[in-house]
């Protein structure tokens, strides 16, 4: 008996101890331009003491694992011109051996054309749009989280969507469009975050559970990729939203992170985020002040990812020539933008301008005061040495006089005393203005506000200088106070209608 107990005991030990890969990022690469070295990391258990060998052509090395053998990085050396196609990585260590695939695809020959001051940006919640593909709304794919009548549950808005509307959106006279992140979210409810005290989904996208995978109530990344596509058909570009402050609060690396100091606390023990992001752009703040604005957890519950970690830095920036490269978007909106070391900034734009010179980038830095998105936007150093390489901001200090003045009807002279701090941009000129976003209450919320002052707004936005971003219903003057209500109504096309209806028999006298 107690042989028959030991070799139970000693095929458990085996088991537990060969090596297994879940998860390779990325997944794949492009095939390069010139000879390349990427940083893989590869998920799963008993890693430790592992050598990665590659299939003919590549190479891998400098292998690293974490600390519990759950993840293993390691550097794959990609000649130029490698020829597309899988490839098996054969993964040893001194008990056992596995592989994980990876693939080199093949080049792309269209996007990636930027964006400028002659285009007009139109910001569209996936979710909220137009529901192109109702088979993605089955609870068997839903997992129960599909549900209009709940203004924080997905509402069937999906990529399909977005692409079936791409006409109306060309006859718009929109040039580019920008989706809200749509990385791939929790598949069930968000218990950190409640509205109501009911919890809710991560429907906008923000909450990301892994950087490489598209949330599959909006689609599939070849669904994705023809969105694209059929854009650049029309002439008509798109801007990824990205994210690099934070995680979702429920990413498997939260309970397991790769390094130790891959966030910036624990979830037990970590900093709220002060919001002082003044701290930031003060040359005489004290490193405690800043610490509170840039390691703080969003909100208190999303995950500050720390880009001061050499590995985390890598990660973010190869994601990012990943999506430009996989999918061919012609720009990028950057999230939360003060809330990351200013250095990683400059890493990461230079990495993205040298890969994909074209690529244009924009950052958001939700501010009335214009010293601050100013001292973000690229084309000047700072007091601290850096210049962050950000091709332009959002014009959040132009928005508040906007609204003022032509919702509430207040002196337009607060239109010229916000335009004299033009001169603190390095180019106020590039600047991306805006009437309203997700992130704040739309102009016909105001109180007092009327259509002939929505029309009037935009028309000044257009006469602006800077490239004018349109979010999507606004046009029709769709209502919305704060969020989830701004974030929680779908597209009302039948009154879209209308307006194009209208719009035509004006042109006709």
């Amino acid at each position: 008996m107690r042989h028959a107990l030991l070799a139970i005991a000693t095929l458990a030990v085996c088991h537990a101890a060969t090596p297994a890969v879940s998860k390779v990022e990325p997944p794949d690469w492009v095939a390069p331009r010139h000879d390349t070295t990427i940083r893989l990391l590869l998920s799963g258990h008993d890693l430790a003491g592992a050598r990665v060998n590659a299939c003919a052509g590549l190479h891998a090395g400098n292998a690293a694992e974490s600390a519990n053998g759950t993840y293993l990085f390691v550097d794959l050396s990609i000649p130029a011109g490698a020829a597309p196609g899988s490839c098996l990585l054969q993964i040893s260590t001194p008990t056992g051996s596995t592989t994980a695939p990876f693939a080199i695809t093949s080049p792309l020959t269209d996007g990636r054309q930027g964006f400028s001051t002659d285009d007009v940006v139109y910001l569209i919640m996936p979710d909220r749009f137009a529901n192109g593909d109702p088979s993605n709304d089955d609870p068997a794919i839903s997992r129960g989280l599909y549900d209009r009548s709940k203004p924080r549950y997905y509402h069937g808005g999906d990529l399909a969507g977005v692409r079936q509307k791409l006409p109306y959106l060309k006859d718009l006279g929109v040039t580019t469009i920008w989706l809200t992140p749509i990385y791939d979210n929790a598949n069930h409810l968000n218990e950190r975050e409640k509205y109501n005290d009911h919890a809710i989904t991560d429907y906008h996208g923000y909450g990301a559970v892994d950087f490489y995978g598209v949330e599959e109530h909006l689609g599939t990344l070849a669904e994705y990729r023809a969105l694209i596509q059929e854009a650049h058909r029309l002439g008509l570009k798109v801007i990824q939203d990205e994210v690099a402050n934070h995680t979702g609060p429920y990413h498997p690396w939260v309970a397991d992170p790769p390094t130790p100091h891959w966030f910036n606390g624990t979830e037990k023990d970590h900093l709220t985020n002060t919001w002082q992001t003044w701290t930031i752009l003060d040359p005489h703040a004290t490193p405690e002040l800043r610490s509170g604005t840039l390691d703080g957890w969003f909100a208190n519950i999303l995950p500050d990812l720390n880009q001061n970690d050499p590995e985390v830095a890598r990660y973010l920036i190869q994601n990012t020539l990943w999506w430009i490269g996989r999918t061919g978007i012609d720009g990028i909106r950057e999230d939360t933008v003060p809330y990351v070391p200013r250095t990683f900034w400059c890493e990461w734009t230079g990495a993205t301008h040298r890969e994909f010179p074209k690529v244009r980038i924009v950052g958001e830095v939700l501010d009335a005061d214009p010293a601050l998105p100013a001292f973000f936007q690229g084309g000047r150093t700072g007091f601290d040495g850096v210049d962050t390489g950000i091709d332009t901001v959002f014009d959040y200090p132009m928005y508040y006089p906007i609204r003022r003045v032509f919702a509430h009807h207040d002196s337009p002279a607060e239109l010229a005393k916000m335009s004299a701090h033009d001169s603190l941009y390095p180019d106020a000129a590039r600047l991306v203005t805006i009437l309203g976003t997700h992130d704040v209450v739309r102009f016909m919320n105001e109180e007092g506000a009327a259509m002939d002052d929505l029309a009037r707004a935009f028309t000044f936005l257009f006469a602006l200088r800077g490239t004018p971003t349109i979010y999507y219903g606004d046009e029709i003057g769709m209502r919305g106070g704060e969020d989830p209500d701004n974030r929680r109504r779908a597209f009302q096309f039948r009154r879209r209608n209308k307006w194009l209806a209208c719009r035509e028999a004006r042109k006709g006298t």
